[in-house]
């Protein structure tokens, strides 16, 4: 969709303009990034972590790497949403090689330690569902599918939406609403 692709871009340069403000020691700036930002900053660290703790002290790094290395940024290398990622990514990667190997002295023990890697039909089944849920969102008007993709794969809020597309915030809601329901019927056929 066009206009989510603009706001999409307007909020991608407006992410760079604050981090250079950052760099100049701005303190709102920072503020502001941080508002935009942590939500999808702290979903890469969970991931990687798997630990919710773990997550929030590495997001707290992150944004005190932000705050210290701002002006290492550059723009043309890559967008500032990227550089956040990859940021987050690797302090949380970083966690995860310092943290110390668990040491079994009885290996007895680990008969006892449970398989949390999903079972064959379940990963089947899994696969399925992604499938399907991606064939139906297929059948959806752009506008809807962009919404919803956005909403609920990337975290955005309806009010965030709203101001990207330049729309009402109860229309983006309305059409969101109508999506879900469309996705609903399509998915229990």
């Amino acid at each position: 969709m066009p206009e989510l692709d603009a706001a999409a871009t307007a909020a991608s340069h407006r992410l760079d303009e604050l981090l250079a403000r950052v760099a100049a020691g701005d303190r709102q700036a920072f503020e502001s990034v941080y508002q935009l930002a942590s939500g999808r900053l702290f979903a890469i660290c969970l991931h990687v972590l798997r630990d919710r703790g773990d997550a929030e002290e590495v997001l707290q790094d992150v944004f005190t790497t932000v705050w210290n290395k701002a002006a290492q940024f550059d723009r043309a290398k890559a967008a500032a949403m990227t550089w956040l990622s990859m940021l987050a990514r690797n302090r949380s990667i970083d966690r995860l090689r310092a943290a110390p190997p668990r040491v079994l002295d009885d290996l007895s023990v680990a008969e006892e330690i449970p398989d949390l890697a999903p079972q064959p039909a379940f990963a089947a089944e899994q696969a399925s569902d992604h499938e399907r849920l991606q064939a139906c969102l297929e059948t959806l008007e752009p506008r809807r599918r962009s919404l919803i993709r956005l909403a609920f794969l990337d975290g955005a809020s309806y009010e965030e939406l709203a101001r990207r597309i330049g729309s009402p915030l109860g229309s983006v809601k309305s059409w969101i609403r109508r999506g879900l329901g469309q996705l609903r019927v399509c998915l229990e056929r």
